[in-house]
């Protein structure tokens, strides 16, 4: 298997060291690979500024595509669906088998709880992350407001005199250190809280996750993939 790794920061740093030989390309543009190499895939762990272009020569060059990047906008979105009828694309906000096995979870604990219980998100990350709340939070809130009968308001943080709605789900973010990265999603009711929580303890996870993705991709049909497909 042949991997071209995009995003030559810690995380390719990673991957490239766990992936070994399958890395035969480590490199910020795509562009710096000659036409005519053989890539099977492409991990894409960069900035979501370097995706348009990624996505077009991902296209052109017919290069199956696993992208981990977050904080794209919903025009690239747009632009990654559009890809995915020529190329296989496997979007995933968190490459972690744990995380999604988390997500899992949630599907068949959500419908469970709702309405007597009050639901909260709070994930923490180092102090260099740009991007909040996470795509992990974000994907997780995804979750469960698909898992909800009805339609919960979301709250970024609080602040001021208020009191907390019944049909409300709470989103907050933390920034410090060195922390890797670590998700809480808390089911509160009368008497009794239900946590459940991932932490990251190294980078690790998420190169075994994407590594993962990549023989999971290479060789599949044009069309958008989640991490939910591998699970199936």
């Amino acid at each position: 298997m042949k991997i071209a790794m995009h995003g030559t920061g810690a995380m390719g740093r990673t991957i490239k060291e766990l992936g070994g030989e399958k890395i035969v390309a480590f490199v910020d543009n795509i562009e710096e690979i000659k036409k005519d190499e053989e890539i099977d895939v492409v991990i894409d762990f960069s900035h979501f500024s370097k995706l348009n272009s990624l996505i077009d020569s991902c296209v052109e060059r017919k290069y199956p595509l696993v992208i981990a990047t977050t904080g794209y906008t919903g025009e690239t979105l747009e632009k990654l669906l559009a890809a995915s009828k020529h190329i296989p694309i496997l979007l995933s906000s968190n490459t972690s088998l744990g995380v999604n096995a988390m997500n899992g979870v949630l599907k068949t604990l959500t419908p469970k709880l709702e309405g007597n219980f009050d639901i909260e998100i709070i994930e923490k990350h180092h102090n260099k992350k740009i991007d909040s709340p996470s795509g992990t939070a974000i994907t997780l809130l995804d979750t469960i407001q698909k898992a909800l009968t009805e339609k919960y308001n979301v709250i970024y943080g609080r602040e001021g005199v208020a009191k907390r709605e019944v049909k409300e789900i709470g989103v907050h973010a933390i920034r410090g250190g060195t922390i890797v990265g670590e998700h809480t999603v808390i089911f509160a009711g009368e008497d009794e809280i239900i946590e459940i929580t991932h932490k990251a303890l190294s980078k690790k996870i998420f190169a075994v996750g994407a590594l993962k993705c990549a023989e999971f991709i290479k060789g599949k049909q044009a069309r958008l993939y989640t991490m939910e497909d591998i699970f199936q």
